[in-house]
């Protein structure tokens, strides 16, 4: 049972960030206190893979914003799992567009959900792709009731999942399919913060990622429908993805060239 236990730890933490599950083997082959090992492998990886992964054409993005970068994870969470990692070219457009973001709106913090994993070729479950380091998805802006702007806030504690309900006559591209990630979700919508959607804020980043991020090399974004008819912002590379993927009314998905 202790080996079966083992193996069930070493495929989650390989599956949740590709590196952890080498700790738990470390651990579970040590004759210490096989947590408190675990622990220390896996905060030493958190100084080590940074290093390690430059040398595969990775790196990560910044876990917390400053005065030159307002760029962050939306949860720490992001970076300790090794779900922040991305190729230099796409590390270099999200901190372009945030400088952007908070030049045009002082005060801005732009805020990563899932990225990439440090190594190879690896998918970054439950996305059907985010595995090459050149997906990135962005999390929306929000505001409190009166309008003001909730820097560094959305309304998930994951980001996720706070999806952005279409209006009366909105297009509704299709139904579910199974087997199909496009949740609704409808039990935790009233248990999420009514937090509505900083348009300005918001429009303003799609726009920057269909001209400037698209000379910079954003090959594909994916929103739902409604959102791209409501916000105005239509372009070529503004696609659809697709019944069976998750909803993209709670975050914005980027792609770049290779």
């Amino acid at each position: 049972m202790k080996i079966a236990a083992h193996i069930l730890w070493i495929g989650l933490l390989t599956i949740l960030t590709q590196v952890g599950g080498v700790a738990w083997l470390i651990a579970a082959l040590s004759k210490g206190r096989k947590i408190m090992v675990f622990l220390l492998i896996y905060a030493a990886m958190v100084f080590a893979v940074p290093q390690i992964a430059e040398n595969y054409g990775r790196e990560p993005l910044p876990c917390f914003a400053s005065e030159e970068i307002p760029l962050r994870a939306q949860s720490p969470m992001y970076c300790l799992l090794f779900r922040n990692y991305v190729t230099p070219e796409l590390a270099e457009l999200t901190i372009a567009l945030a400088k952007d973001m908070d030049a045009v709106y002082p005060g801005t913090i732009t805020q990563y959900l899932d990225a990439g994993l440090p190594f190879g070729q690896m998918p970054l479950l439950p996305h059907l792709s985010h595995r090459d380091g050149r997906k990135l998805d962005l999390a929306y802006f929000y505001e409190d009731a009166e309008g003001v702007y909730l820097a560094a806030k959305t309304r998930s504690p994951v980001g996720y999942w706070a999806f952005e309900a279409p209006s009366a006559g909105a297009r509704q591209p299709c139904t579910p399919k199974f087997p199909t990630l496009r949740w609704d979700m409808a039990w935790l919508q009233p248990i999420l913060p009514d937090r509505p959607l900083e348009t300005a804020r918001t429009r303003a980043m799609v726009r920057w990622l269909l001209t400037d991020g698209h000379a910079m090399g954003v090959t594909r974004m994916f929103m739902e429908p409604h959102l791209v008819d409501s916000l105005d912002v239509s372009a070529n590379i503004m696609r659809f993805q697709g019944c069976r993927a998750a909803r993209h009314d709670d975050h914005i998905h980027i792609e770049i060239s290779e």
